[in-house]
Parts: C-alpha cells; structure tokens; sequence
C-alpha cells in the first residue's frame, strides 16, 4: 500500500470509526429514553414501514453512488445527471407511497399507519437530495467532514425524539425522530461539501454506469426485502410480537451496525482504489478479517450470553420477551461484518453480478426457512434466518477465492481464534448467571469478568492488537490526567 493512500485509508478508518460508535452511543442512549417511554405496540407499527422506506432508499441510489467511487469520478456534469436522477426517483417513489398509505394500512390492519406513512415517507425525498454529496466525500476518502454531518443529525434529531416520547408522543416520536434526521442531514452535507448541481442531465452517464449498477441495485433491494421479511409477516400474521421482535432487532444492531457500516463504506473505497491489485488486495482483506474478527465475535458472544440481563437491566422487564429474538439475531450477526468484507471485495473487482447471485442464493435459503418453518412459531424462522446468514458467509468464502485466490482454509484461520475466545467468553459467563443476585449486579459482573477474559486472550493470541489497544488507552489516560 503506498503512503499516500495508507495514511488516507487510517484516517478514514479513523473518522469511520469514530463516527459509527458516536453514532451509536448517542442513538443507544435515545434508544433507552424511548424503549422507556414508548409501549411495545408502537414500536411495533412504526417498524411496520421500515421495508418501503428501505426499499425506496436502495431505488433512489440506484447504485450509481458506488459506480462514482469506483470510477473516482470528479466530472460535474456526471455528479450532476446523478444528483437530478436521485431527486426524480426520490419523488416519484414518495407520490406514489402517498397514494399507496390506504392499502399499506389496510394490510396491516391499522388505520393510523395512513397519516404515518405520509409523514415518514418524507424521508425518501430528504435522502435524494444528498445522496451525491456523501460520495463525493467517499471518493476523496473524507471521513472527518461525513462524521461532523452525521454527529450533529444524530445530536438533533435524537434530542427531538427523546422529548417528544418523554411527553407523550408514542409513535409521532419516533416517526419526527426520523425525519428530522434526514432533514438535518441534508441541511449539513450541503453545507459542508459546498456543491451545487450544474443544470445539466444527461442519459450518457445513467447508460455508462447502468451495468454495474444494475447488481448492486438487486442485491439491495434483496438485502431490504430479507432484512424486514420478518417485521413484515409479524406485522401482518404475529402483531403482539413485531415490537420485541423491532426492539430486539434495534439492541442487536447497536454494536453489529458500528461495525458493519464502517467497514461498508470505508473497505469499499479503499478495495477500489487497488482493485486491479490483486496480491494487495488480498493482503489488505486478511488484515482487516483479521482485526475485525477479534472485536467483533467475541462481542457477539458476550452479548448471546448476557443478553437476559442486558434487556432488563437497560430497558426493563416489559422487554423480557425480546430476548430470544435478541439472541438469535447477534448469532446471525456474528459473520455479518466479515460477509460484508468479502462482498466489498467483489465488488470493488467489479464483480456485482456475483454478489448478486450471492445474495439471491442467501435470500432464497431465508425464503425457504420463512416457508418451510412458519407453523413451528416466530422464533424457529429467525433461527432459520441464522442459518441462511452462516451459509451465505461460506459462499462468499468460494467466490473470493475464486476471485484473488485467497483460500477458504485461511479465511477460517483468521477468525477461528476470536471464535475461541468468544465461547469461552460465554461458557464462564453462563456458569456465572446461575447466581442469585439482581439482574444489573450479574450484568455488571459478567462484563467485567468478560473484559479480563478479552484482556488476557488477545494479550497470548493476538500481542499486535493488544500493543495498539495498550498503547491507546495509555494515551487516553496521560491526556485525561493532563487535562
């Protein structure tokens, strides 16, 4: 890797990072004023329209976000026809949800979704507007200025949820929530970035990227198809389950979504700019496998094990029923960030067909499962859905390997000792729980006993992590004592 590029690819990593769990602690701090002041059932209706916002999100990019990066395009005129292209669906789509309110409601069998759905599907039309801003900061590999915008929308737009459930709101909180997150959004990249848009389209650009374009966009509408099929068919089938099951989905993604979104974005266009390298490319993946394993699945590990006493401790008992759900999806998370890393390099190869049918491959074993598994009960398909995952991480094994030659045996090699430390994080912790003492004092124990585990473990397997970790937090603590 050359200098210039690593130093912008660690800095990147750095505001990534930075953002992503700023991110996330600000929204799981939001996420435990709500869960405490909002009942289960709104939860419930307000997850009911995740999948069409999802799905108008994916149909608005279009894929052409990812094309620009990959090209490294700085052509205005290309920006341009992207930015007019984005803003035509994104009203397209928000006139006809409008006209569609009645019937999503009626499928649902709630009335109130009409008015709702008006309101959120704002959003979409909010979303087009920046769209093209965000990746002209991604081709320059400009995290610092993505991680202000970002920062600030999730400030202002949590503090208006968090008082509007506070004084009652119940689901208006969490619907105005969302859209003054957009609207803050767009406000900020625009201010940011500096870019305005040439009055200028041409159909050139939409052909040009088209082909590639086309497999991300069906991997993403796949993607947001299968990520809400269950709040979907809960909704419709199981309506006194979706708000444990949309509560449970939100606590799993609080550290899994950290994760996911920095290597996304930040692996993706750093893989594009040595695509054409493979031996490099190869390396750059097995290092960032590597690192991102021994976070991520020892934490997915401790979360399975305490997850009782994490539900009731943060949010309360009237939670308790979320728990299974909660497991089972941070199993299914477990691999999520390591798929995501061998897709980023297909793709950054050029190779979104394969995704593509990677991702058809993965959703039809989830189809399968939905199907075959819906008379056993709500949990048995989520457990389905776990399986689906695991199979579709193996896939992307093949396929990288076919791509740079990076064997299948050695990816296992760099995650086999962080799943070790994992289940022996969760054994200990399990032999802990049968402890008679309150619910917060387990938790508080069980993290602690989990840290020293974690501490010891990288210390013996993996002594280049535990060196930056050791020599972060010791200068974390000359400049707190400084200061």
């Amino acid at each position: 890797m050359s200098d210039n590029l690593k130093e912008k690819t660690i800095s990147a990593l750095k505001w990534s990072t930075a953002d992503r769990f700023g991110q996330q602690v600000i929204q799981f701090l939001v996420g435990l004023i709500l869960a405490n002041n909002i009942v289960p059932d709104d939860f419930g209706l307000f997850g009911m329209l995740a999948i069409f916002n999802g799905l108008s999100f994916v149909l608005v990019e279009s894929g052409f976000g990812q094309a620009l990066v990959r090209k490294k395009s700085n052509d205005q005129q290309e920006f341009s026809t992207i930015f007019f292209f984005n803003v035509f669906i994104g009203i397209l789509l928000y006139v006809i949800l409008y006209f569609c309110a009645p019937s999503i409601a009626a499928f649902f069998h709630q009335p109130e979704l009409v008015k709702l759905s008006r309101f959120t599907f704002i959003v979409i039309i909010l979303n087009a507007f920046y769209l093209v801003q965000i990746n002209i900061l991604g081709i320059k590999l400009d995290y610092k200025n993505i991680t202000k915008v970002n920062f600030i929308s999730t400030i202002i737009s949590g503090s208006v949820g968090a008082t509007m459930a506070i004084t009652g709101f119940g689901v208006w909180a969490l619907a105005v929530q969302l859209v003054c997150y957009h609207f803050v959004r767009m406000i900020c990249f625009f201010y940011f970035v500096r870019w305005k848009p040439l009055l200028f389209f041409s159909f050139i650009y939409i052909r040009e990227h088209w082909h590639f374009s086309i497999g991300l966009l069906g991997t993403g509408i796949l993607n947001v198809i299968f990520n809400n099929i269950f709040t979907l068919i809960y909704g419709k089938f199981f309506p006194k389950e979706i708000g444990y099951y949309v509560q449970a989905n939100k606590q799993s993604e609080t550290v899994n979504y950290a994760f996911v979104s920095v290597l996304t974005g930040t692996t993706y266009n750093v893989f594009s700019q040595i695509h054409e390298q493979t031996e490099r490319l190869k390396h750059l993946l097995r290092e960032f496998s590597h690192k991102t394993a021994v976070i991520v699945i020892p934490a997915g590990f401790f979360l399975i094990a305490s997850a009782k006493n994490l539900i009731v401790s943060l949010i309360g008992e009237i939670w308790l029923p979320a728990v299974p759900y909660f497991q089972l999806i941070c199993a299914a998370n477990l691999v999520s960030c390591l798929y995501q890393l061998n897709i980023n390099t297909l793709n950054a190869r050029g190779k979104s067909k394969i995704t593509f049918r990677t991702e058809i491959i993965k959703k039809g074993l989830i189809l399968l499962s939905v199907v075959s598994l819906f008379s056993l009960g709500s949990k048995i398909m989520i457990a389905g859905y776990v399986l689906a995952c695991w199979i579709g991480y193996f896939i992307t094994m093949v396929e990288v390997k076919r791509e740079i030659n990076h064997y299948w045996k050695n990816q296992l090699k760099d995650i086999l000792p962080a799943a070790g430390i994992g289940l022996l994080i969760a054994l200990i912790i399990k032999a802990i729980s049968f402890l008679h003492l309150t619910d917060i004092v387990l938790l508080i124990i069980e993290m602690a006993v989990a840290g020293i585990i974690y501490i010891i473990s990288i210390r013996l397997f993996y002594r280049n992590i535990y060196a930056t970790i050791s020599s972060l937090a010791t200068k974390t603590i000359k400049t707190l004592l400084r200061k």
